[in-house]
């Protein structure tokens, strides 16, 4: 006979005295530090790359110093947040700091491009676990009613990273050197190792002998590099026709089939299938990598446009992107607070992808005589759409499943939402650079560009060296490329809108619940069993 327990509630005999305040903020400063870590590293080399490909002469792998941390990153999420419900969150986050720390220190030295490139990979591989674990570590000691606060603030650490990373980058390489964009990151590991090693005290339950899913793990990896490499190689240095992204298109689709057959098998599959049955993950996931298209596709490209349009250095570009750093802290910030006083989540997700909607209609209605601050305007509203309901998104998904699948199940999201910037960013970068081939035929002179490259040699600094009445047309192409762009990804969050009006809020739980066998596994209707 099995006694049905609602994976919410309080199982008896489980429940553990909640931590004390001042152990909750000094484990909450080692894993904002653990995000602060692979939050910038995603973009902080971005503005140095110049300088690094000059130095170490490497023009022709100079993608791959970021393909390689985001492709590394990408597939360690899942397998990160499965392990970490098998054997525990603290000693595989102990290991991703580690992991992270040394790779920085290879890639400050290396000799070379293809080190810095093995060192960035490293990174990723350290990176994916600090993302997920630092947010699956917070439902270890702090009660989902109480979690909103907490990772509220995450978000907003995200955000000020999103901004932070390429100002922060530039200001490096123009000063000490770009080799410390990586040293940087020694004194935040050392910080974020003595704090998770002393204040982080998981709850411990009974654990059974866990199986090991290395056939998923292999046939992931497969499938999540066949999207990341499409995103990052599709229209850029490949043509979406030619044979090698058709070929990586046919080899992804069979990985993933091969993948859910592998998962469905498995007896601790990295992702399980069980986790699709559960309407809110389906929905809050989707959402979320539509959210991470509208992001991502937003803040690649912004940038460089405003340094296009406006005739500004890439710092001063960078700082015109912190309205919505600061919009977007301030509403993460502030729908945590409010989810943890009210108990309500439902509305904040959904006002927050119509206002990601309704930015991205604003900016597609930008020309080159749109006064700076109402982009700065437009920029703030996707700020504060985005933090209202990205980290809300997770706490919904962790708040409707049991305890042993949270970390699982947060990587999950997380993972489809890294899908989703991939995506989103190569999407945009495609369609702008096909319209912007297409307006400046017969726009300028054969030789007005560097070595007859077309686009290709267009960087804002090249651009505002030519004369005025070839410049002109130029930078009246690239708005009329760019913008309409965002028309055309704005209904996506519409729909992520409508997805999340279905979305079922359950009360959110006020203890931390351990659920005892962690070979349990919840039903479709999130209910575990607990032998009698």
């Amino acid at each position: 006979m099995a006694v049905e327990v609602p994976a919410a509630a309080q199982v008896p005999g489980t429940h553990r005295p909640e931590a004390s305040r001042r152990t909750i903020l000094l484990m909450f400063v080692g894993l904002m530090s653990a995000m602060l870590l692979a939050s910038l590293n995603t973009t902080v080399m971005s503005t140095a790359l110049p300088t690094i490909v000059g130095e170490l002469h490497g023009t022709n792998l100079m993608s791959w110093v970021i393909t390689a941390y985001i492709l590394a990153s990408t597939i360690v999420m899942p397998v990160y947040g499965k392990l970490g419900d098998q054997f525990g969150r603290k000693p595989l986050l102990l290991i991703a700091i580690s992991i992270f720390t040394v790779a920085s220190i290879i890639g400050a030295l290396a000799p070379n491009m293809l080190t810095l490139i093995i060192a960035r990979a490293l990174q990723g591989a350290g990176a994916g676990g600090l993302m997920v674990l630092s947010q699956a570590s917070i439902a270890d000691v702090v009660p989902a009613r109480d979690r909103g606060r907490y990772a509220g603030i995450m978000g907003g650490v995200f955000a000020v990273a999103s901004v932070a990373g390429p100002l922060l980058g530039g200001w490096l390489t123009e000063g000490p050197g770009w080799r410390w964009t990586l040293w940087v990151n020694l004194p935040l590991g050392v910080l974020a190792l003595v704090a998770v090693a002393a204040c982080l005290h998981p709850p411990k339950i009974a654990r059974s002998k866990p199986t090991i899913d290395i056939l998923g793990m292999a046939v992931l990896a497969l499938a999540t590099s066949g999207i990341v490499l499409i995103a990052s190689w599709g229209g850029s240095t490949y043509a979406w026709t030619s044979p090698t992204i058709i070929g990586l298109v046919l080899g992804t689709i069979l990985a993933w089939v091969l993948a859910v057959v592998v998962e469905s098998r498995a007896a601790e599959p990295i992702l399980p299938l069980q986790l699709f049955r559960k309407r809110n993950f389906n929905l809050t996931t989707t959402a979320g990598l539509i959210a991470g298209i509208g992001m991502f596709g937003a803040i690649s490209y912004m940038p460089t446009y405003l340094q296009m349009a406006l005739g500004i250095s890439s710092t001063n570009a960078g700082l015109l992107m912190v309205p919505m750093m600061g919009t977007m802290v301030a509403s993460s910030v502030a729908s945590g607070r409010f989810v943890s006083r009210s108990g309500r989540y439902k509305a904040l997700p959904i006002a927050g992808s119509l206002m990601i909607s309704l930015s991205l209609f604003l900016m597609s209605q930008i020309t080159l005589s749109t006064p700076t601050w109402m982009i700065c305007v437009c920029l703030g509203i996707l700020g504060g759409g985005l933090g209202a309901s990205i980290q809300i998104m997770i706490l919904t998904v962790q708040n409707t499943f049991p305890y042993n699948l949270v970390g699982t199940a947060t990587a999950a999201n997380n993972y489809f939402r890294q899908i989703g910037a991939s995506l989103g960013a190569a999407l945009v970068g495609s369609i702008f650079a096909s319209r912007l081939a297409d307006l400046l035929v017969g726009r300028i002179p054969a030789d007005a560009t560097a070595a007859g490259d077309g686009a290709k040699s267009l960087t804002p600094a090249a651009v505002h060296h030519l004369p005025e009445s070839v410049q002109e047309p130029i930078v009246n192409a690239y708005n009329e490329a760019l913008m309409p762009v965002f028309l055309f990804v704005s209904p996506l969050s519409i729909v992520g809108a409508i997805l999340l009006c279905f979305v079922i809020e359950k009360p959110l739980a006020t203890t931390v619940t351990d659920d005892a066998p962690v070979t349990s596994t919840a039903d479709q209707s999130g209910i575990v069993r607990q032998p009698s």
